[in-house]
């Protein structure tokens, strides 16, 4: 039967740990930023109001102009096929958005996925 022994030695290692940098002939790593890849998505132009409004129920656009006195801005229209337009609205922080449903009432709490 074979066994395999290690015998350490009796001395003790030094608390502190030691490191070395091995030079090679790779290039230096560029900064991190440098090597993110840009970002694909365009930042989208600022949309016309009046192109927003377009197609928009007569509901819709009352309740649309009668939030904007209030500091409310039309930020874009979701338009689904064969269904009504969604208006989207974002108070004056940007923190808060509500839909406004085809009859005019509007959806404060809307099942709405917004990117950040």
């Amino acid at each position: 039967m074979n066994t395999f022994v290690t015998r350490f030695p009796s001395t003790r290692m030094s608390q502190t740990a030691h490191s070395t940098v091995v030079a090679g002939p790779w290039a230096a790593q560029p900064d991190f930023k440098a090597r993110r890849t840009p970002e694909r998505r365009r930042v989208a132009p600022p949309a016309d109001a009046a192109q927003l409004r377009e197609g928009l129920t007569s509901a819709q656009l009352v309740t649309t102009e009668a939030l904007e006195i209030f500091g409310w801005r039309l930020a874009f229209v979701r338009r689904p096929l064969f269904q009504a337009p969604i208006p989207v609205l974002f108070d004056r922080e940007g923190t808060r958005h509500v839909v406004i449903l085809e009859d005019g009432t509007l959806d404060e709490h809307p099942v709405l996925t917004l990117r950040s």
